[in-house]
Order: C-alpha cells, then structure tokens, then sequence
C-alpha cells in the first residue's frame, strides 16, 4: 500500500506485514463535533477497516484535547468547570461516531490523564537547551531546530507574529511556542517552573510517543493541523528522541460550504448531530468519502441529496441479492473478481476512496441490472453478495438486520397483496403497499414476482 506523505511529497510504501501503528489528532472537546471531523475521522476510520481485512495488526490511537483555553471560556461562560465541559462533549463524541459506524481507538488518551508524562518530557527539552523558562511559561527554541518547517515547507526567518504565532514579548523569537503555560485559572498543575498547564502541541508528542513508540508508521489529522501544530509537534519529538517521529504523514482536505472553511470560528458549521438527524449515517459517510481524502469537499444539501439517490442503489442491490431466485443464467464471475481487484487497487494507491466508491457502485449497479433482467441466480447472489459485504464492511455502510418475525410479518402482507391483485382487488392491494410504506418497506414487482427492501428512514427525504 502506498500513501502520500505530505512530509516527503511523494507516496511511501505503508509495510503491512506488521502491526501498523497509526495517530490521528481528536477533537478540542469544548463544542459538538462537526461535519469536517467526521470527515478525517471516517476517512481513517476506513483506512483501519481496510488494513484489517487484510488481516493487518493496527494500533490506532486518537487523543481528546480536554485541557485548552476554549474550554475554559465555555466553563466559565456557563458557570461549570472545564472538566464538566470536556466530559459532556466526549460523551456527545461517542454518540455521534457510534451512530456514524465508526469503530472505537484502540486507546483515546486524554491531555488532562497524561501531566506528569508532559512534564517529564519538557525536562528532557530543557536539559537538551531545546526549551527555555520565561516569566510566562516554558517554551521550545524553535531556531534550535535545524530542520523546523520541513512539513509545512516554511522558513523560520520568515515566520513573523500572526493569526497563527502565538505573541508574548517574554519569547526569545515570534516562532517559539509554549511548552507549558503559567495560570492560576484552573485546571492548573505544579510543574518544576510554575503552576500551570501544558501547550497544545506538546500534549500530542507525550501521547502519541507513549502509546506508539518514539517512532510510527502514521500520523493524520486536518490539513488545517500541518501548521503549526504537527509541525511543531515534529520540532519537539524530534529534539526529544532524536529519532523520525513518523514515518508518514497523512492530511485530510478539509469540508467547505459554499466554498468557506467550515469552522466554528466562522459559526458556519454543521453539528454531526443535526446532519445525522436529517440524512442517517450512510448518506455522511457516502459523502465523506466521495472524493480523494486529501482534497477539499464542498458540503451541500444538492451534495447530500446525490449520495442519498446513490444509498437507495445500495439498499436495491442488497435486497436483490438476499431475495434472488432466477436459474436462468449461467454463473459468470470473472466481472465481479475484476470489481473487487479495482476496488483494492484504488485504496491501496494512496487510499484513493472516491475510486473505490466508482468500483462498488459498478458492482451494484451490475446486480441491480441483473436482477432486472432476471438473470441474478441464487448462486450468482451468493457470490455477488460475499464482494457487496466486504466492500460495505470496508466502507463502513450498514444495512440493519431484521427480526425473523418483522420478515415474516412482511411476507404475509405481500402475499395478501399478490392474491388482491390477481383477484383485481387493486384499492385493497394498493392499502396494503401504504401499509408497507408506512413501516419503510419499498415493494420491487419484478416480472414473475415482488420483493420488499427495508428503506432506511430519511428525514430529509421528501
């Protein structure tokens, strides 16, 4: 498998015979996670299912920052602590990506869990002289680090005091970044230099190096994070280990709407919540992974609405396969063994899902004619079937199983159905398909006989 790094510039080849160890930077947990989270996070979310199913050993790590300014202001603003902020919205997090179908970290460390590491980290900094004491914190000599800039291809020379450089007069250079911050405003913690709490940056080098080695195979998150944070977080764990920190770095393009960076700072973002009350989780998911996951998407109702026509495929194409009894066609594979060596070719070339998606919807929209045709054996279904659930398992889309009974209740209600009809009691069958209706079920009349699929409820679907 081959991903681009955004270190190097070019692909580097991801070693799949052992275990792979990847981070991914989590959410600042003062807010609710938006519509651009899950988009890095569903993303890496596929690309662990993949290597999984190829039987691949993978140790994913994604951290909560639950210490930060931003959640200090909302607690202060709502008269709570900042631990009472952090805990609601870490809840609300699992909430939403386990409706999302996103499967749980193998660790999500905390910054608040993990002091004491911190600190035994900037000690280290401070003995190499790569960190120095200021009557306002501790902070990282940038020029110290000869080769600073070198993910973000920026110049320390030419860094000066802006939206993104953090001011204070006490810093030896504008570049220079907090290590540890002194406050009394809690939480604050002793440290050797004062009472305070850590900088950002350094929280993910402790975690990350603590969990998955001095050196690993991934980190991820937003390209919005190359600078300065995973920058700074090279310069630091660098300085620290003198080893390469990873060995690929992987950026996700970030979600626009109407072509402006979705951000709360912008207040013009869209709360995983609310999208997942109006269009369920495979329509987000569908979206998320619909373009190459290091380009920017465009978040758009018409978008949504685009890749709920193309669920409604998926839905077909399952239920034709579990409801298929034609033996009229001969078993012909070799298109569907094609299919599938495209689908793996397009994620193993730098992960490249909207490829991947182009390959499993050919695949259902093979079936769904097929099955039109009545050419869809059993046989053929079965085959069909074990490529459509690798590929849904990868993609994390979810089709809910249900009840023997509920099927059983359905397929009584059909049959009533098929003799109304034949008797041409067409007012009484066309009640019974409302009543279908009213349960999801969508009816398929194929020429010699009907099948039902369960529709997955849509609120936003008129």
């Amino acid at each position: 498998m081959n991903l681009q790094d955004t270190l190097t510039t070019v692909e580097q080849k991801l070693d799949i015979t052992k275990k792979i160890k990847i981070y991914l930077c989590g959410v600042t947990v003062y807010d609710e996670s938006h519509i651009g989270h899950a988009r890095t996070i569903i993303v890496f979310d596929v690309l662990r299912k993949y290597l999984e199913s190829k039987k691949v050993e993978v140790d994913f790590v994604q951290n909560f920052t639950d210490v930060d300014d931003k959640i200090i202001n909302r607690a202060t603003k709502q008269n709570v602590t900042a631990e009472e902020i952090s805990s609601k919205y870490i809840e609300n997090y699992f909430r939403d990506f386990e409706q999302l179908n996103v499967k749980r970290a193998t660790n999500y460390p905390k910054a608040t869990e993990h002091i004491e590491d911190i600190i035994e980290f900037i000690k280290k900094l401070i003995d190499k002289e790569m960190a120095y004491v200021t009557k306002n914190g501790v902070y990282f000599a940038v020029s110290k680090f000869s080769e600073y800039g070198k993910l973000s291809k920026k110049k320390v020379d030419e860094l000066q005091s802006g939206s993104r450089i953090q001011i204070d007069e006490a810093k030896n250079e504008p570049a220079d970044f907090a290590v540890w911050k002194f406050s009394d405003v809690n939480p604050t913690w002793d440290s050797p230099w004062g009472r305070g709490r850590p900088g950002w940056h350094i929280e993910c080098s402790v975690m990350s190096i603590k969990y998955l080695g001095e050196s690993f195979d991934i980190h991820g998150g937003g390209r919005d994070l190359i600078f300065p944070h995973h920058e700074n977080e090279i310069a630091q764990s660098e300085a620290c280990t003198n080893l390469p920190f990873a060995k690929i770095w992987m950026h996700v393009g970030m979600v626009t709407i109407s072509g402006e960076k979705m951000s709360k700072s912008l207040g013009n973002t869209k709360s995983i919540k609310h999208v997942l009350e109006n269009w369920g989780p495979n329509v987000i998911r569908l979206f998320c992974l619909s373009g190459h996951y290091s380009k920017v998407i465009d978040y758009s109702e018409e978008m949504l609405k685009e890749n709920l026509i193309k669920w409604r495929q998926v839905e077909t194409c399952y239920y034709e396969l579990i409801h298929a009894e034609s033996e009229n066609h001969e078993k012909n594979t070799k298109d569907i063994e094609k299919i599938g060596i495209e689908f793996d070719n397009s994620l193993e070339s730098d992960f490249n899902t909207h490829l991947a998606l182009s390959a499993f919807f050919q695949l259902v929209k093979e079936t769904n004619r097929l099955a039109a045709e009545e050419k869809l054996t059993k046989e053929l279904a079965q085959i069909i079937k074990k490529e459509f659930e690798r590929m849904t398992n990868i993609l994390g889309l979810n089709i809910p199983e249900m009840t023997q009974d509920k099927k059983h209740e359905i397929d009584n209600l059909i049959q009533n159905r098929e003799r109304l009809r034949k008797e041409k009691q067409f007012e009484e069958a066309d009640k019974i398909r409302g009543q279908l209706n009213e349960m999801n079920i969508e009816l398929i009349d194929h020429k010699e006989r009907t099948i039902w699929m369960k529709k997955e409820k849509i609120q936003s679907e008129k």
